[in-house]
């Protein structure tokens, strides 16, 4: 079952059974049937959503609901399907940006060099960049405006990974990629990337896939500099859940309910203390909301 947004609410409806934590003053049922905020979501009809609910298959608040007459406030209830999230929001706003080089991952470049705002601009709400790539390198950047996510995605304690290809100068060996993985020591200390692999090999240049969840200032063009290879060409290719796939430079697109589905849930399973048990900030470099693109760059 996918993910899906959910239209504005009519608080007078005041049909079905009341919802178990009571009722208004005035009598009328608090909050909206379950059955009918999934099937405004779309999920399915409201029989069909009905026969969902029944068969344990919907979740509010971690709790299982089996009984037709539940209500919950779309503004405070968590909701999922077999699992995956339900965005109960609908101001919230989740987009796709396939970064060209020469942009910076800034919404006002304080020196004047091409930006974000170009792609924020077109839409009505205030959108901004999760992480940053720094400008000569392309690919997936998510806009949104959505806090909560941005700090679970960009911040390297809740240990989402992010995938990048790499043409690198020189003829890349197993052994360099067994390096990678095992780890380096860098001028900022030890790294070591999640994944590496060896795409192709030509006369002078190869091809690298490298995985890691490390938020440290271009961290793989640094990785790569210091086995001998130094970055050519630099893309990222998926961030968690999501793949490029064939978006053209420059283009943006909504995310699909599925894609949606997996990083809210990602983001709802994430530790209020984060991967490595510190509950920080996402920093200057997390959300990417404000400043210039010259500190914590990821690539």
């Amino acid at each position: 079952m996918t993910p899906f947004v959910i239209p504005p609410w009519d608080d007078n409806d005041t049909s079905g059974s009341a919802h178990q934590g009571g009722a208004h003053q005035g009598g009328a049922p608090e909050g909206v049937r379950l059955q009918k905020v999934m099937a405004a979501a779309g999920v399915a009809s409201r029989r069909v959503s009905e026969q969902l609910i029944e068969a344990g298959r919907v979740e509010v608040n971690g709790e299982v609901v089996t009984e037709l007459g539940r209500r919950i406030d779309p503004e405070n209830d968590l909701v999922s399907v077999d699992g995956t999230a339900v965005q109960l929001d609908p101001d919230k706003r989740y987009v796709m940006l396939n970064k060209p080089t020469g942009i910076v991952s800034s919404l006002a470049d304080q020196h004047g060099r091409p930006d974000l705002q170009r792609y924020t601009s077109q839409y009505e709400e205030r959108l901004f960049n999760v992480g940053r790539l720094d400008a000569e390198t392309s690919g997936l950047l998510i806009l949104t405006n959505d806090g909560d996510l941005a700090h679970v995605l960009a911040h390297p304690s809740f240990g989402v990974l992010k995938t990048y290809i790499a043409k690198v100068e020189g003829r890349v060996s197993p052994q360099t990629i067994a390096t990678l993985t095992k780890g380096i020591e860098l001028e900022d200390g030890p790294i070591a990337a999640d994944k590496a692999r060896l795409l192709d090999v030509e006369r002078e240049t190869s091809i690298v896939e490298i995985t890691l969840h490390s938020g440290r200032n271009r961290i793989v063009r640094r990785m790569l500099d210091e086995v001998g290879h130094p970055v050519v060409d630099l893309v990222r290719r998926s961030f968690g859940p999501l793949n490029l796939g064939t978006l053209k430079s420059g283009g943006l697109r909504d995310l699909t309910k599925v894609e949606l589905g997996q990083l809210l849930t990602l983001s709802r399973n994430a530790t209020g203390e984060g991967r490595d048990g510190t509950a920080e900030g996402a920093g200057s470099g997390g959300a990417g909301e404000d400043g210039d693109d010259s500190e914590d760059i990821e690539e």
